[in-house]
């Protein structure tokens, strides 16, 4: 196991092994973003919003 560490401007980005992305629709004023971890990591999910359109995250 390593130890990851930010660099002063603090970003999700910027920890050794995680990549980030986001996607927008500014049309339909949606989007999506995604965290990749290269190692197996402990994760949760927090879905908020009046129609929510989730995919196995109850499981």
């Amino acid at each position: 196991m390593s130890i990851s560490v930010l660099n002063p401007q603090g970003q999700l980005s910027d920890v050794s092994g995680i990549r980030v992305g986001h996607w927008t629709d500014r049309e339909s004023l949606t989007g999506c973003s995604v965290i990749l971890c290269e190692q197996p990591f402990v994760c949760s999910v927090d879905v908020r919003g009046g129609a929510p359109g989730t995919r196995e995250t109850d499981l």
